[in-house]
Parts: C-alpha cells; structure tokens; sequence
C-alpha cells in the first residue's frame, strides 16, 4: 500500500483538480468500492453507477477529509452514504407491514453450512435479497450499523428494519441450505 506521504500527495492533488491525482485515487480504491456497491444493488451496471456517483461525491467534496480517519474509511463511508441515498429514493421497496416478523424464525444460518461457503458465494446469495433486505442486511450485518441507525439512513421505522433484517436472514438460511444438501436429496 501506499504511505501516508503519497496519500497526502493525491488528497492535495484531487482538491486542486489534478485528474492524475484523481485518477490515481479512483483506481486505488475501484475494487473494494466496487465490492461496497455490489453489496446493495442487483447487478453490476447498478453497482457501477453508485460507484461513480460516489466517486463523484468523493472529489467534490474531498477537502472536506480531515485526517481523523482513514482515507481508506472516509470514501467507503461516502458509497455507502450514496447507496443509502440510492435507496431514500426508491423508498417505496421497503417492508411497511410488520405483522409477519413476529412469526418469522430469527435463526442464524448454520455455521457449518457457512464454513463451506465462499465468500464470493456468500456475496451472489446476498445480491439475490430484494432491495429492501440487502440494503438492511448489508447495514446492519456488514457496516455494523443498529436498527435504530438503520432506520435512521433509511427513512424506516425499527420494525421495519428488524423484519427486513429477519426476512433476509430466513431467505439466505433457506439458499444456503438448498446448495449445501446431499444431491440424493436434491433429486426426489
């Protein structure tokens, strides 16, 4: 990786609008930024226009970056921002009605069935949740958020962000188990 005096470099770079710089910044963070979008899209076209409508957000506003953190972490927060955003806009997808969750079965996905899985397998199950689940999924689980945050960026209440998150749960417990059973059983 790059050190920090090279960082520094680009940060001053992008903010006086040097395209090499920015450039640079784009290709050093595409791969892991890209994984960030296609985390709550349902394909890669979606996922690349949140990505560059987050890289955009980036150079606009990269004089803002204070140094508290990570550069690394101040753009990942930025694409998240901007799928969050991707998401208020399309608020309509998500779950208005509750009534289900209490009867929804809250299990975690047996460990056993996960420790076999790839995580590029985890990462296609997780891209077949409708809108609404990834989206909860991906804030709750892989950003760490609450329900209560998740509510929050989303404009939902903590229920709906709790059914949602149950939902995706029981439908990735249900794919994961459907290709992880023995083949004699897939066959009936």
């Amino acid at each position: 990786m790059l050190g920090s005096t090279t960082i520094d470099k680009l940060i001053a770079g992008c903010t006086k609008g040097d395209r090499k710089c920015q450039r640079t910044v784009y290709e050093m963070f595409y791969g892991k930024m890209m994984g960030v979008c296609l985390r709550y899209t349902n394909n890669k076209e979606e996922a690349q226009d949140l990505l560059h409508d987050g890289f955009i957000k980036v150079f606009e506003n990269i004089h803002k970056f204070n140094y508290s953190g990570s550069f690394e972490g101040w753009i990942r927060r930025i694409m998240v921002n901007t799928t969050i955003d991707h998401f208020r806009k399309n608020k309509n997808v998500f779950v208005k009605d509750i009534d289900d969750f209490n009867n929804l079965a809250t299990e975690e996905p047996d460990v056993d069935i996960l420790s076999q899985l790839r995580t590029e397998d985890i990462m296609k199950a997780v891209q077949t949740l409708s809108p609404a689940y990834r989206a909860v999924f991906g804030l709750y689980v892989i950003e760490g958020y609450s329900h209560k945050e998740v509510a929050e960026e989303l404009g939902i209440s903590v229920g709906t962000s709790k059914s949602n998150l149950a939902k995706a749960k029981n439908n990735l417990k249900k794919l994961f188990t459907a290709v992880n059973k023995p083949k004699e059983e897939k066959i009936q």
